[in-house]
C-alpha cells in the first residue's frame, strides 16, 4: 500500500511541474488580441491540477502516517470523505491566498505549505510574463 501511496505522489509532483512548463512554454494563438480565452482557461487548468496535485501529496502523507494538518488544537479527524474535503480546501486556501488559519499545516506541511504558496504568487505572474512576451514579440 504504501508503494501505491508513494507512487501517486511521484506522478502529482511530476504533473504539477509539467503543468507549470506548460504554461510557461504556451503560445497565444495569433490575432486581434494576443491573450486569448484559451490563455486563460490553460491558466484556470493549471490552476486546478496544482491544488489537486497538492492536496493529493497532503493526502498520501496523512495515509502514510504524517501529521499534515490540524483543525483548531487536534489532528483532522473524521471520514476519509471529509479529510479529503479538508484537505482539498486547504490546498485550494493555500495557493489562492495565505489561508485563513482554520487549518493548520504542521510538521512537513509546513514546508509543503510554503512551497504551494510561492506557486500561487508565481504563478499569475508566469500568466503576465509570458502574455506580455508575447505582445512584445507580436509588435516587433
Amino acid at each position: 500500500m504504501n508503494w501505491i501511496i508513494s507512487g501517486a505522489l511521484v506522478l502529482t509532483t511530476i504533473g504539477t511541474i509539467v503543468s507549470i512548463l506548460m504554461l510557461l512554454r504556451y503560445r497565444p494563438i495569433r490575432g486581434a488580441y494576443s491573450v486569448s480565452l484559451r490563455h486563460f482557461t490553460l491558466l484556470l487548468l493549471v490552476y486546478i491540477t496544482v491544488i489537486l496535485s497538492f492536496s493529493n501529496l497532503y493526502l498520501g502523507l496523512e495515509l502514510l502516517g504524517f501529521e499534515v494538518l490540524k483543525e483548531g488544537n487536534s489532528h483532522v479527524e473524521g471520514t476519509v470523505n471529509h479529510l479529503i474535503e479538508d484537505i482539498i480546501y486547504f490546498s485550494a486556501v493555500t495557493l489562492l491566498s495565505v489561508g485563513y488559519g482554520d487549518l493548520v499545516p504542521v510538521g512537513i506541511g509546513r514546508m509543503i505549505a510554503m512551497v504551494q504558496a510561492l506557486f500561487g504568487y508565481i504563478l499569475p505572474a508566469a500568466f503576465v510574463v509570458t502574455s506580455v512576451l508575447q505582445v512584445t514579440k507580436k509588435e516587433e
